[in-house]
């Protein structure tokens, strides 16, 4: 049985917040795609509506394989069409995709053999040009990602090959003026050092923040914005919580990751936008600050890393 009939239900409906709040990372592709036991399927329309209610009124959606990033490309063009203005997009060759376009098949540090599909048949240079063509025909598309690296699913070949594709993505950043979100997953370190070595774009975003207080420390004197998720509310993450009094309000953003890493204590139910509340209160709870406050502060910083939705 796959894991996505084995999750649980849809959480319920969140306490609304007082003032509307940005989604700074969603996966709408795959959140349609969960399957939860007898519930009839949630529609597009519906997770919109259902966020919209719960004050989460603008999001930023990602798509970073190559059948997600055509589809986000025609849903922000269709939506945009409609008259809807709630959606901004962000592509890339995500640091995984781009070990599997690069023709490697090493076992990694996660144990898992490698699934390629037939999306991967194309080359690593010729998929990134792929997201490149896409970014500079759409201007509802307002940043490249998410990429970087991910230690834990990459062995020492596949490392190579995402350094490589991460310091391209870089370059098209700098390249059409666009935002950046990272994906860092167990390699803080090496993200920062090419950052460093490759002069970070402008408006840099580490998406799901996952370090400690010493990478939120570097964040704050390179002027790097720090987006949190659901996993800034698991009990056991105290030093992710050290991580966000670190910083200044306005490099702080929200996020859901969705469909995965729900808030507590929801953890292991499917995510969607309408349950970024959880989050937002919870970075009200750890900086001593208003929900009011976190709620138009995110939105300004939003505003200024993505421009105006």
């Amino acid at each position: 049985m796959s894991r996505r009939t084995r999750e649980r239900g849809w959480p319920a409906d969140p306490e609304p917040l007082p003032l509307p709040v940005v989604d700074n990372h969603t996966h709408l592709e795959s959140v349609l795609s969960f399957e939860t036991p007898d519930e009839e399927p949630r529609t597009l329309d519906d997770q919109l509506a259902r966020a919209a209610a719960a004050g989460v009124t603008r999001m930023v959606q990602v798509g970073c394989d190559l059948d997600a990033a055509a589809w986000t490309d025609a849903l922000l063009r269709e939506r945009a069409a409609a008259g809807d203005r709630s959606l901004l997009g962000a592509l890339a060759v995500h640091p995984n995709e781009a070990v599997l376009h690069a023709g490697i098949r090493e076992v990694a540090p996660d144990g898992l053999e490698p699934a390629p599909e037939p999306r991967h048949e194309m080359d690593l240079d010729t998929a990134i040009a792929r997201i490149a063509a896409l970014a500079r025909g759409n201007d509802r598309v307002r940043a490249i990602g998410e990429t970087g690296l991910d230690h834990f699913r990459a062995g020492p070949a596949g490392r190579q090959a995402q350094v490589a594709a991460f310091r391209q993505h870089i370059a098209l950043a700098k390249e059409l003026g666009l935002a950046l979100q990272i994906h860092d997953r167990d390699a803080h370190d090496e993200v920062v050092d090419v950052l460093r070595r490759d002069g970070a774009p402008e408006r840099t975003v580490f998406h799901c923040f996952s370090g400690g207080p010493d990478l939120a420390r570097v964040c704050a004197q390179e002027g790097w914005f720090c987006s949190f998720a659901g996993p800034v509310s698991f009990p056991a993450n105290e030093d992710l919580r050290a991580a966000l009094r670190e910083l200044p309000a306005s490099l702080v953003l929200v996020e859901t990751d969705a469909p995965y890493l729900t808030v507590h204590p929801f953890r292991g139910r499917p995510n969607a936008p309408y349950l970024l509340p959880g989050t937002v209160r919870t970075v009200a709870e750890v900086t001593g600050r208003t929900v009011e406050d976190v709620c138009a502060q995110v939105s300004a910083v939003a505003t200024a890393v993505y421009g105006e939705w």
